[in-house]
């Protein structure tokens, strides 16, 4: 890979000499301007406003506009007399955690190669130490004309740069969220939980640029003198007036699109303020159960009359025996008087 930029990394009094190199880059077709009614190509041309003519690039230099609209030329010898120490150099002025970086100051990404053997210690010590923090290094460098911030971070066996933009390059989202005052339930949120969990995870490297890949088969056909592809019509999707039928939709579709069974999503239930009645049965099961339940009583009502007649007789019979008892003997009290 073709370095884009050599200079050293500055840890302490230690300098790391390494080179600059692109750590991603595009695949996105690229079109050209053409004149439609013959297919020209539609070319810009840079020309001097003063002479009226068209210049070399070796004729082209930098200037700052003033607020008067004055033109002041900077050259490329002013630029190297800038009092920057990070002119070819990344200098690192602090080590934090990397949640500390927001993915919204997140820029151009580039790795950093060793500049030769000499390179080698200084380069390896700094990436291990690295790894052994679980920190990231942030640095100031100079590039392509102006002093930027970048964060150093392993991956693999290399130290990456991913430039950031200064924290006043990043805006406030302010303004931004709803103004209506929204209330999200727990059966909502539940049913989000679930259609997330049914998504789930995915392999990144699984995921590539559908587009590109239309635009590809577009160009073929028209390069081989066919009809263009037709794109499948979208599929209409009515007003989501239902926030709730709309999340339980999503959770079946996503069940079915990942190949499981989208069995049924049910709604939490409520909870009851009271208990509830018992449930009531109707027809001949009814009838049955009522004819049961009075046979029962019946006969509880029967045995009962029985129990309370017993009793009553053996009442009866232990007065009879008692009073028996009391008469005899009175009467052998009245005979041992007569005697006497």
């Amino acid at each position: 890979m073709r370095s884009i930029w050599n200079g050293a990394i500055s840890f302490g009094l230690v300098s790391i000499p390494i080179k600059l190199v692109n750590a991603t880059e595009s695949h996105s077709i690229s079109f050209r301007q053409i004149h439609t009614e013959d297919g020209g190509r539609i070319r810009y041309r840079k020309v001097c406003e003063l002479e009226d003519r068209e210049v070399t690039q070796s004729e082209i230099g930098k200037g700052y506009e003033d607020a008067d609209g004055t033109i002041i030329p900077i050259t490329d010898e002013d630029l190297s007399h800038l009092p920057l120490p990070t002119a070819r150099t990344i200098e690192i002025v602090a080590f934090v955690p990397g949640d500390r970086i927001d993915p919204l100051q997140m820029d151009a990404a580039y790795y950093l190669q060793a500049g030769g053997a000499p390179a080698a210690k200084p380069y390896t010590l700094l990436r291990e130490a690295l790894k052994r923090s679980n920190k990231v290094a942030i640095a100031k460098y100079a590039l392509r004309g102006r002093e930027r911030l970048g964060m150093l971070r392993v991956v693999e066996d290399a130290i990456a740069l991913h430039g950031l933009l200064w924290p006043d390059e990043v805006r406030a989202p302010e303004g931004l969220a709803p103004d209506t005052k929204v209330t999200v339930s727990d059966k909502e949120l539940d049913l989000a939980d679930a259609l997330m969990d049914t998504l789930g995870e995915i392999d990144l490297d699984e995921l590539h640029d559908e587009y590109r890949e239309a635009l590809e088969e577009v160009v073929a056909a028209k390069a081989a003198g066919e009809a263009p592809p037709e794109a499948p019509e979208p599929a209409r999707s009515g007003k989501v007036l239902d926030l709730m039928a709309a999340l339980e939709k999503s959770v079946r579709e996503a069940k079915e699109s990942r190949g499981e069974e989208p069995g049924e999503v049910r709604r939490l239930p409520q909870r009851k303020s009271a208990r509830a009645a018992p449930k009531q049965t109707g027809g001949k099961k009814s009838t049955a159960a009522t004819k049961k339940t009075a046979a029962a009583k019946k006969t509880a009502k029967s045995s009962q009359s029985s129990q309370q007649s017993s009793q009553g007789t053996k009442k009866t019979a232990a007065a009879k025996k008692a009073t028996t008892t009391k008469k005899t003997a009175a009467k052998k009290t009245t005979a041992r008087k007569r005697t006497a």
